[in-house]
């Protein structure tokens, strides 16, 4: 098994391609038997769409390509803590492990602004682990807010 480190780089590489496009860098990978199963990106921008976010972009190719909505034992690799609808959506569909990079203390669902897993009756909790390479997931969104500042 591949170290998160590893999943998390590849998480950063999605990330750079919205930069491309002139979205906001978030990176998403989601890993099942320690094989990728989808990558994606924020589109929000390209799309038009207020729930183009790259965890559901990245849940959506999963699903298609195992056929289920479920996505049980598969692991998340995002490059910025979840919102609350991208929690929903993760609960929803029963991912195991959730590894986050940076902290979004403005919209973070799981520890920094409000922490969707400590509502009671919840059907599934995944396990989460945040920080990870938390210095470069934090400054691609830093310096792409910076450089749009300056425009």
């Amino acid at each position: 098994m591949k170290n998160p480190e590893y999943y998390m780089n590849l998480a950063i590489k999605e990330a750079k391609k919205a930069l491309l496009i002139d979205e906001v860098p978030i990176g998403c990978v989601i890993v099942k038997d320690d094989k990728i199963i989808a990558k994606g990106f924020n589109k929000r921008e390209t799309k038009n769409m207020v729930i183009s976010h790259a965890e559901i972009e990245t849940i959506n190719k999963a699903n298609k390509k195992l056929g289920s909505w479920r996505l049980v034992d598969a692991d998340i690799y995002i490059t910025l803590e979840p919102c609350i609808m991208c929690m929903g959506a993760i609960i929803q569909a029963r991912i195991k492990n959730i590894y986050f990079g940076a902290y979004d203390y403005k919209g973070g669902a799981i520890t920094s602004s409000i922490n969707v897993l400590e509502a009671k009756n919840l059907n599934h909790k995944p396990n989460v682990y945040g920080g990870i390479m938390e210095n470069e997931c934090s400054l691609l969104i830093k310096e792409y807010f910076k450089n749009k500042r300056i425009k």
